[in-house]
């Protein structure tokens, strides 16, 4: 039981900080000025917010599921 935890928070926690992170490079993206960089910086900082709303939403999953497996078995 520890160990569905300890994954399930530390995905989620590793996954909020990058969330984080590609929003940050997202904004500071439209402070370039060479369009090449722009472009690049902006669909890394895509990417980045993608995979890691997976990770979020891997872990909201996860709990949700657990929450209503328990929820069940207790009703029986």
């Amino acid at each position: 039981m520890l160990t569905f935890w300890l994954k399930t928070v530390c995905v989620g926690c590793a996954s909020l900080f990058f969330f984080l992170m590609g929003i940050d490079n997202l904004i500071h993206a439209y402070s370039l000025t060479n369009p090449h960089m722009f472009i690049v910086y902006f669909f890394s900082s895509n990417l980045i917010i993608l995979i890691s709303f997976t990770g979020l939403l891997f872990s909201v999953f996860r709990i949700v599921t657990f929450i209503k497996k328990r929820g069940s078995n207790r009703d029986e």
